[in-house]
């Protein structure tokens, strides 16, 4: 089962490189403007989770640059997760409030709709 999991993590990194979609093109301060209020976001993640994996590129589509932690890889991020957000589950979207309050919220479904609205995001014509 090892052998199989590792297969298929291998090739969602190789799907995750070959179609990792493009950002779009802005204005260079609207971006700085849009990176400062995702300064107090982290993204807890595995690298080749494919529901991860989906919640990356709707970050790259939308042009947000939020931080990620691989809480696979890192047992401080895996700790952080579990103390925060009382669960070692990925994607794990971390807000940090200006007021102290923080929200940790799982789901990829529910990280992306949350930043397509907090973010007022609209997908590009094709």
């Amino acid at each position: 089962m090892a052998v199989i999991r590792w297969i298929l993590g291998r090739i969602i990194l190789l799907v995750d490189f070959l179609y990792n979609p493009k950002g779009p093109n802005r204005d260079s301060q609207e971006q700085v403007n849009i990176d400062k209020q995702l300064a107090n976001y982290t993204l807890y993640q595995y690298a080749a989770c494919p529901f991860c994996v989906k919640v990356r590129w709707s970050m790259k589509r939308q042009g947000l640059n939020i931080e990620t932690r691989d809480a696979k890889r890192n047992q401080q991020f895996a700790d952080e997760l579990v103390s925060g957000g009382g669960q070692l589950k990925v994607p794990c979207l971390k807000i940090s409030e200006a007021n102290g309050n923080t929200t940790w919220m799982y789901e990829s479904s529910n990280i992306i709709d949350y930043l397509e609205q907090q973010f007022l995001l609209v997908p590009e014509a094709s």
